[in-house]
C-alpha cells in the first residue's frame, strides 16, 4: 500500500487516508454549495462562474463568497416586489394618495401639500377647484380650457 507522508502503520496511513478523502468529500461539497447558492442569489450568470470559480480555491474561496454574497434569495426579492405592487394597487382602489415628492398622504382635492407646501394641482380659475392637467374641462363648473382664467362676461357687455 501506498504510504502517505511517509508514514509505514498500515492504521495510521489508513486514518490519514480516510481524512484527505474526508477534505476532498468537504471541499467538492462547497464549491457545488457555492454554486447552487449563486444561483440563488444571483442574477448575473457571469457573476455566478466568478463565485464559483473563487470557490475551487479550497476553503478559501468559499468563505470570501459567503462574506460578500447578496444577503436575500432572488425568489424573496421577486416576492417582495410582488407584495409591493399589490399594496400599491390596494392603496390605489383605496383612493389613498401620498405626495410625489415626500410621501406624505394627500386628499385629492388638496392644491398643495401641507407638509412639503409643493404645488399639486392647479386650480380651476372659475370655481377654485383643484384640476388634472389632463382634464379638458372642469367637471365642477364646466368651464372649458379656454374659459379658465377668462372672468365671465356680463350679458350687459355683450
Amino acid at each position: 500500500m501506498l504510504a502517505v507522508f511517509g508514514i509505514n502503520s498500515d492504521g495510521l496511513n489508513l486514518a490519514v487516508n480516510m481524512l484527505i478523502l474526508f477534505l476532498v468529500v468537504i471541499y467538492l461539497a462547497l464549491v457545488y454549495w457555492t454554486y447552487m447558492d449563486a444561483i440563488r442569489r444571483i442574477e448575473d450568470p457571469m457573476l455566478v462562474i466568478c463565485a464559483t470559480v473563487a470557490s475551487l480555491f479550497p476553503f478559501v474561496g468559499t468563505i470570501l463568497y459567503v462574506i460578500v454574497r447578496p444577503p436575500e434569495y432572488l425568489e424573496d426579492i421577486h416576492e417582495r416586489e410582488l407584495e409591493m405592487q399589490a399594496a400599491e394597487a390596494r392603496l390605489h382602489e383605496a383612493n389613498y394618495m401620498l405626495c410625489p415628492h415626500c410621501d406624505y398622504e394627500v386628499k385629492e382635492d388638496f392644491l398643495r401639500c401641507p407638509n412639503c407646501v409643493r404645488k399639486l394641482r392647479d386650480p380651476c380659475r372659475a370655481c377654485g377647484r383643484p384640476l388634472d392637467p389632463t382634464w379638458k374641462l372642469c367637471p365642477y363648473c364646466e368651464a372649458e380650457p379656454g374659459d379658465i382664467g377668462r372672468q365671465p362676461r356680463l350679458r350687459s357687455e355683450a
